[in-house]
C-alpha cells in the first residue's frame, strides 16, 4: 500500500471525473472514512478542473503517504499553464477568473492539512495538499 501511486492527465473534462474517482479509491484504501473520501474527492475534482479551465492540460498525481505511523493522501497538481498571477488574491473567498464563486483554492485549503503552491507566470503552477487521517 505504501508508495501507491496515481498519475491522470487531464486534458478533457471527463478527466475531471477519473481524477477524482481515482482519488476516492485511494482514500478509501488508506483508510479515510467515507466522509474523507467524498471530501478528497471533492479536492481533486476542483484541482482538476482548475487545470483543465485554466491551463488546459496538466496532471495530477495522487500517493499515499505516511509518517510516524499517519497515513494519509499527497494530492499534486501540476500544468505548464500561465501560473496564478497573484496567489494571495486566489487564495480569498469568491475572488474567481472564470465567473466561477471564487471559492476552490480557499476551499481546497480548508478540507486539506497541507497546501503548497507554487506558481511561476509562464512556467505552470504546481499546487501539493496532503489529508492525513
Amino acid at each position: 500500500m505504501k508508495n501507491e501511486k496515481k498519475r491522470i492527465k487531464i486534458s478533457e473534462e471527463i478527466d475531471i471525473v477519473k481524477a477524482a474517482f481515482e482519488g476516492k479509491l485511494l482514500a478509501w484504501t488508506v483508510g479515510f472514512k467515507e466522509t474523507g473520501q467524498y471530501m478528497i474527492a471533492t479536492v481533486i475534482s476542483e484541482l482538476a478542473r482548475n487545470i483543465f479551465i485554466h491551463a488546459l492540460r496538466g496532471e495530477i498525481i495522487i500517493k499515499i503517504i505516511e509518517n510516524n505511523n499517519k497515513k494519509g493522501l499527497e494530492i499534486i497538481a501540476q500544468d505548464e499553464g500561465f501560473g496564478i498571477k497573484d496567489i494571495g488574491q486566489a487564495m480569498k473567498d469568491n475572488f474567481s477568473t472564470s465567473n466561477g464563486l471564487g471559492l476552490g483554492l480557499p476551499g481546497v485549503k480548508r478540507i486539506m492539512d497541507e497546501l503548497v503552491i507554487e506558481a511561476k507566470a509562464g512556467v505552470g503552477t504546481k499546487i501539493t495538499a496532503r489529508k492525513w487521517i
